[in-house]
């Protein structure tokens, strides 16, 4: 599973949603549906565009958690975190 680290990233930097959304290019509900564990996928170019706004490498933003049983899943885990499976 990769949790998104994003809000932790926005609080660091003093950055708002709309204000990572318009430095990037994408609109802030793209951003929202990132940070808040819901998107599918992102785009390399996205990733690489919100590592130069928030001076980070990838690691920094997407955190892989490995399942007791070796699985991935869209879900939210036993301890409450928000996951989301990228690309599979």
């Amino acid at each position: 599973m990769i949790r998104v680290r994003l809000d932790y990233l926005l609080v660091d930097r003093g950055l708002s949603v709309q204000g990572l959304a318009e430095a990037v290019g994408i609109t802030a509900a793209n951003v929202s549906v990132l940070k808040n564990g819901r998107a599918k996928a992102v785009r390399f170019s996205t990733l690489e565009a919100m590592c130069r706004v928030l001076d980070c490498q990838p690691g920094e933003i997407l955190e892989f958690i490995a399942d007791e049983d070796g699985d991935s899943a869209d879900s939210v885990n036993r301890r409450g975190a928000v996951l989301v499976t990228l690309i599979r």
